[in-house]
C-alpha cells in the first residue's frame, strides 16, 4: 500500500495554516473567522489531541539521534490510543468551516517552515494506524527525513533499515522481524524479482502476523498448494530422473502441526518453493 500525503488532512499543518492565517487577517485590520475555528476545532477534540502530537514531536531540536528515534517511535506509538473515526470526522468538518470563510486555494499557499516534516509524519501515522502492508521504503524514507529535522545532521539510511527490523521484533516474534528483513533485502536488490506467488506469501504473514493460528493455516494451505503444483507439473517432464528429483521435493513439503512453531527457515523455504513453481511452469507451459 502506497500512502500519499493529503494537506487536507495533515492536522500539524491545518493547525499552522489557521495560526498564518490569524495573523494575516489581524494585519489586514479585521477579526479573523480563524480564530473561532482554531478554538473550536482544537480544543478538546481528537484533533487537539493528534496535533499535540505534531508539536511534542517537532518542538526536539538538535537532539542526538538516539534520542530523535526513540521520541519518534513513542509518538507513533502515542497515534494508535487516538479515535480514527473521530479523527476523520473533526477533519472534514474544520475543512468544510475553512471554505465558508476563505478561498480554499488561497489558504493553503501560505507557507509553513517544516512542510516536509509535517508531511514525513503525517504518511507515517497513516501507515502505522493502517492493517494493510505498506511499502518498506516509504517507512525509511520519512522516518529518516523527520530524524534529520529532529537532529539537524544526516542520517544513516542503513541504520535506519536496521532500527526497523529491530522495532518489529518489539512487537511479535521471530516471524516478524524475518518478514521484514525479507522485505528489506528486497529493498536492497537481493529480492527484486520476487514473483507474485512470493509477493502474496509476505502480504499474507504480514497481515496474519499476531495470529499463530492463522499463520499456521496460510503456511499449511500454501504448502498444499505448492504440492499440488508440483505433482501436476511432474506428469509433464519426461526425463525420469528430474520427474524423480520433483517427487522427492513433495515428499519434503511438510505441514506445520499444532505443537510447532514457524520459524525463519519455513517462511524461507516457502519462497524458494514458489521460485521453483514459477520456474517450472516457464519450462512446461
Amino acid at each position: 500500500m502506497k500512502i500519499k500525503h493529503s494537506k487536507y488532512k495533515n492536522t500539524g499543518l491545518l493547525f499552522e495554516l489557521l495560526v498564518r492565517q490569524i495573523t494575516a487577517d489581524t494585519l489586514n485590520g479585521g477579526s479573523s473567522p480563524s480564530l473561532n475555528i482554531l478554538k473550536k476545532s482544537f480544543a478538546n477534540t481528537e484533533l487537539g489531541k493528534e496535533y499535540r502530537l505534531y508539536e511534542s514531536l517537532f518542538k526536539n531540536k538538535n537532539i542526538s539521534e538516539g534520542k530523535a528515534e526513540i521520541t519518534l517511535n513513542t509518538i507513533l506509538e502515542a497515534t494508535r490510543k487516538l479515535n480514527r473515526s473521530a479523527l476523520r470526522r473533526e477533519k472534514y468538518n474544520l475543512i468544510n468551516e475553512i471554505r465558508k470563510h476563505y478561498n480554499i486555494n488561497e489558504f493553503f499557499r501560505h507557507q509553513v517552515p517544516n512542510y516536509k516534516g509535517y508531511a514525513a509524519f503525517y504518511k507515517l501515522i497513516e501507515i502505522y494506524n493502517s492493517d494493510k502492508l505498506s511499502e518498506t521504503e516509504a517507512i525509511i524514507d520519512n522516518k529518516i527525513t523527520i530524524l534529520e529535522c529532529l537532529t539537524e545532521r544526516p542520517i544513516n539510511q542503513k541504520k535506519v533499515k536496521q532500527d526497523l527490523v529491530e522495532e518489529f521484533a518489539k512487537y511479535d516474534k521471530d516471524l516478524r522481524v524475518l518478514t521484514y528483513k525479507v522485505m528489506l533485502e528486497k529493498f536492497n536488490g537481493k529480492y527484486a524479482n520476487l514473483n507474485k506467488g512470493q509477493k502474496e506469501v509476505l502480504k499474507e504473514f504480514m497481515n496474519s502476523i499476531d495470529n499463530t493460528p492463522r499463520l499456521k493455516e496460510i503456511y499449511n494451505n500454501k504448502i498444499n498448494e505448492v504440492k499440488k503444483v508440483l505433482k501436476l507439473q511432474s506428469k509433464k517432464v519426461k526425463d525420469d530422473a528430474t520427474k524423480i528429483k520433483l517427487l522427492e521435493v513433495v515428499k519434503l513439503l511438510k505441514e506445520i502441526d499444532k505443537g510447532s512453531k514457524i520459524n525463519n527457515d519455513d517462511l524461507i523455504n516457502l519462497l524458494q518453493y514458489y521460485e521453483l513453481t514459477e520456474e517450472l511452469s516457464k519450462t512446461f507451459k
